[in-house]
């Protein structure tokens, strides 16, 4: 027999298998439940035997995305932990095997303020390509951050960032009639866009790639505020993934508590602060976004808070960078970044820089002119472009061109101190103002800035038509209600454009908050209504929203509130020159009430609002990843000197707010209404007050026990609710009474329980109760002969202080007592205009 020759042992796999069965375990998938996961695997051969095992952190990912079985690979890394997991067709090569390894959970605290932050990753949401948990107090937030490898088919950054406020980790059920978290409230809309504004600076450039930042609380103390460790937890994310992302950054909130700042202020610290700062900080005490609400602070105690919030952002940041070297990261390559090429950008340079030139520096031009010229320029200059490179994409073409005018358009300013509408660097464009533009409004103003023109009106309504939070807001950031709003339209007319009349999106709101944050300081907290603001932008070529907070400041003066100052904003943009080499800020111009296509082709949109005395709004968005504290303070310096030149010109409008409201305006007026005529004004069930409300148009809401507010829309509804008072109170004038006094009382009514008695004509019958006719116990009136019409006398013992009823008593006056019959007079039980009767109390 003859016996069959051993094989070979198996040799390992070559290093040329090796990167050939990575490639194609990368290739393989494409979609984002894979290619994603793939990230960070690595092959490796066992000793003596020619299989391969798969390694990193994202091996179980991989797992479940390369098979054809996910339900068996997970079931395999479930049962076996470290173990190899096996799968049915494998896409690795013959004979490899996945080994998976647990990604460790890294957790670091640093000390911001004087207080302990938390941040953690790697043990909740772990498919994500980043996630990040930052926790403050009993207040905790996870981020997690996830990026397409496939670019997306527009040309920009398509960044989504979404904070969400969840009801559980408030400890409340939403009031809804799901029970369930719907659509976005204002505060998370607002939220997401200061988070968004954080971290777009940062992303490379031509980096179009779909990227989503999802927040959710999960955990709220009602201590503090989520929103700042939301900035935190989106950094963290960003920067413990392999998305290609320049930062990380740090973000802290910065009260200003009698008189001393606070880091991260609590909701109680806060409700007593002048100031309400977030800052956003890169390394090396960069600035990156600004957002602030003030209570008219002055400059320089301003300018300190923003220096101590940028220098405590660098704990946080280094705390994100310990966690990102513990841990390892590298970034992903990309496929492309959208770049212009650099033979194409200097073939568009050649073509057009001369024509370009030229439209830049006719200050002739305005915004519809300047824009047509340099389409029509565009126009040809494409066209060229595609004949000379037949190959090239259409966004190369485009972006081409771009980078053509937008270098000329800053060298401009930065060589030749020149700006397109021939200002210099600081000087304001034409304004003009108008008040009362309409008389049945109860307050319109018009603001026009150069070519962006704001229509402000005012609306007063009862205090009742205050905006009401949802509870989860009002567990969340502890604001209830409030009695002053702005809303901010933005039609497409505006910008000579076609588009779809709407909801308001999320460039309205967050423009109407700021122009409502910027007014809200100088509002009286007494007002007796409640205040709407609308500013519906006519014209708009820059800066719209500090036109609404002019114009919003003279219709209120115009509609008669008292407001403590006018209020201002201007625009200040930045055109920088950087270093080629590390990126540095080589050079650098700020302009002054900026346009809108410096706003385009600048890296700043820094807007501030305020009155004379100092600021009550602060709004940076930048384009840089990040600017110099000095920057920042020269900017708020030149925007001071603006506001100052904007207010001289609005005083010569409207100096101060007119001593008198409207007469086409509403009126208030307050009631007395004594707790024993309650049930009289209020009717059964409510009737009188709905009835009153229905016909008149009034709005009737209780202060307190006697007291009643009665809103009308205008005078003569006030008058028509006077009368209707006076008619259902008629019959039901109440004279003053002495406690102890014995008067006549005439039976109107027999009851079981006892009779109903009138101490005078128009009163309403009162109960004298079976108990209170005689000494001896009885069980119906008609035991002692008494019937409807017969007079009996009575003492009085006052009211119940409970219900208001009148007490009377028949019996107290059959034991021997020297008794005094007292001679009555009518006076009304109901005052109207808050005059309560004095000579009433005593004996009532």
């Amino acid at each position: 027999m003859r016996s069959r020759a051993r094989p070979d042992p198996p040799q390992p796999p070559s290093p040329a298998r090796l990167r050939a069965a990575e490639s194609k375990l990368y290739h393989r998938h494409q979609s984002q439940s894979a290619s994603t996961l793939l990230r960070g695997i690595r092959l490796q051969p066992l000793p003596r035997t020619n299989r391969m095992v798969a390694t990193g952190g994202a091996c179980l990912a991989m797992a479940a995305a390369t098979t054809s079985c996910r339900r068996a690979a997970l079931r395999g890394w479930a049962l076996g932990g470290g173990a190899a997991a096996r799968w049915r067709r494998p896409l690795l090569p013959e004979g490899c095997v996945l080994r998976v390894a647990a990604g460790a959970c890294r957790t670091l605290t640093v000390e911001v303020g004087g207080r302990k932050m938390e941040l953690s990753s790697g043990k909740l949401a772990r498919f994500a390509d980043g996630s990040a948990v930052v926790q403050l107090g009993d207040t905790a937030v996870m981020v997690t951050a996830v990026s397409k490898t496939k670019p997306s088919a527009s040309q920009f950054m398509p960044l989504v960032v979404d904070y969400r406020q969840k009801a559980a980790a408030a400890g409340r059920i939403p009031t809804n009639y799901l029970r369930r978290e719907l659509g976005s409230t204002d505060k998370e809309i607002l939220t997401s866009r200061v988070i968004d504004r954080s971290i777009r600076p940062l992303f490379p450039a031509g980096y179009f790639y779909d990227t989503q930042i999802l927040c959710n609380l999960l955990a709220v103390d009602g201590v503090n505020d989520p929103d700042v460790l939301a900035i935190n937890g989106a950094s963290a994310a960003l920067a413990l993934s392999d998305i290609p992302w320049n930062g990380p950054i740090g973000a802290v909130r910065v009260g200003l508590v009698d008189g001393e700042t606070v880091i991260n202020p609590t909701r109680k610290q806060l409700s007593s602060s002048t100031l309400n700062l977030v800052v956003a900080g890169a390394p090396q005490n960069q600035v990156v976004m600004l957002e602030a609400t003030a209570e008219n602070i002055l400059q320089q105690d301003f300018c300190h808070a923003i220096k101590v919030g940028v220098k405590q952002t660098q704990n946080i940041i280094q705390g994100i960078q310990q966690l990102v070297k513990e841990r390892g990261v590298v970034k992903r390559t990309v496929q492309k970044l959208y770049v212009a090429p650099e033979e194409i950008v200097e073939c568009a340079k050649n073509l057009a820089s001369s024509k370009i030139y030229a439209v830049f520096t006719d200050s002739g031009h305005d915004k519809i002119s300047r824009d047509e010229a340099i389409n029509k320029i565009r126009l040809e200059t494409e066209e060229q472009l595609k004949e000379k490179f037949p190959e090239a994409e259409p966004y190369e073409i485009i972006e081409s061109f771009n980078v053509v005018s937008k270098d000329i358009f800053r060298n401009l300013v930065l060589n030749e101190y020149r700006r397109c509408d021939g200002r210099d660097l600081t000087s304001l464009r034409d304004i003009k103002c108008e008040v009362d533009m309409f008389k049945m409004l109860h307050g319109s103003a018009l603001f026009q800035r150069g070519q962006t023109q704001v229509l402000c009106t005012v609306t007063f309504d009862s205090i009742e038509s205050s905006v009401k939070s949802d509870v989860i807001s009002t567990a969340v950031s502890g604001i209830k209600d409030k009695n002053f709003m702005l809303h901010y339209e933005f039609p497409p007319y505006a910008t000579n454009e076609i588009g779809k009349v709407s909801g308001m999106n999320r460039r309205e709101l967050g423009h109407g908050a700021l122009a409502e944050r910027a007014l809200k300081p100088v509002i009286p907290q007494d007002f007796p209504f409640t205040i709407r603001v609308t500013s519906e932008v006519l014209e708009s070529n820059g800066s719209s929203s500090m036109a609404s907070a002019c114009g919003g400041s003279l219709a209120l003066m115009d509609a008669g509130v008292p407001v403590s100052n006018a209020v201002a904003g201007v625009a200040i943009g930045l055109i920088t020159k950087c270093s080629p080499e590390n990126g540095d800020i080589e050079d650098y111009r700020l302009l002054t009430d900026i346009l809108g296509i410096e706003d385009y082709y600048g890296d700043m949109d820094f807007k501030m609002a305020g009155t004379n005395k100092g600021i009550t709004a602060l709004q940076v968005d930048l384009k840089l990843p990040g600017i110099p504290i000095k920057i920042v303070m020269e900017a708020i310096q030149q925007a001071t000197a603006a506001k100052r030149e904007i207010l001289q010109i609005m005083n010569q409008t409207l100096a101060k707010p007119r001593p008198n409201r409207k007469e086409s305006g509403p009126v208030v007026e307050t009631i007395h209404v004594p707790l024993s005529k309650r049930l009289r004004f209020v009717g059964p069930g409510g009737y009188n007050l709905k009835k009153l409300q229905a016909q008149t148009g009034v709005t009737v809401s209780q202060l307190d026990e006697e007291t009643y507010s009665v809103f009308a829309p205008t005078p003569i509804a006030m008058h028509e609710a006077r009368e209707f008072i006076r008619d259902i109170c008629k019959d039901d004038q109440e004279v003053n009474l002495e406690f102890g006094a014995v008067y006549t009382a005439t039976i109107t009514e027999i009851r079981d329980s006892g009779v109903m008695v009138k101490l005078y004509p128009n009163m309403t019958p009162v109960l004298l109760h079976n108990s209170q006719l005689d000494q001896r116990k009885i069980k119906h009136p008609s035991a002692l002969g008494l019937e409807v019409g017969q007079e009996i006398q009575v003492k009085y013992f006052g009211r119940d202080p409970t219900d208001g009823r009148m007490r009377l008593s028949r019996k107290i006056l059959q034991a021997p007592a020297t008794t005094v019959l007292k001679t009555l007079s009518d006076k009304n039980s109901i005052v109207l205009g808050g005059t309560v009767p004095q000579s009433s109390t005593s004996s009532q």
